[in-house]
């Protein structure tokens, strides 16, 4: 019922820029957190950054400095510009949202994620 979709991923040289988008569809009453995550084989999955409802925003120590989190709350969509890329940042990067939504008559918060896009870093 509710999807996230992910685009922007892709091959790019050290040094080189690529912007994630992930927009959110389906029943959403509202978004309380967008973020990205990264899973790099053998590594845990990690938080990247992520944005609340207010504006707030919050990164990984790796990144800040280089990747900038923003959204547009009008589409429900979070992008995420990368860069100064370096290759310790290859892996899969997924969008996350928790959001709230009216199920029945009753208001939940859920936890969904997108199918994740791989950033690959290399010469």
């Amino acid at each position: 019922q509710v999807q996230l979709v992910e685009s922007g991923g892709g091959l790019v040289q050290p040094g080189g820029s690529l912007r994630l988008s992930c927009a959110a569809s389906g029943n959403i009453a509202s978004i309380n957190i967008m973020g990205w995550y990264r899973q790099a084989p053998g590594k845990q999955r990690e938080l990247v950054a992520a944005i609340r409802s207010g504006g707030s925003t919050e990164y990984a120590d790796s990144v800040k400095g280089r990747f900038t989190i923003s959204r547009d709350a009008a589409e429900n969509t979070v992008y995420l510009q990368m860069n100064s890329l370096k290759p310790e940042d290859t892996a899969v990067y997924y969008c996350n949202a928790d959001l709230a939504r009216v199920v029945g008559t009753r208001r939940k918060n859920y936890n969904y994620w997108g199918q994740g896009t791989q950033v690959t870093v290399s010469s």
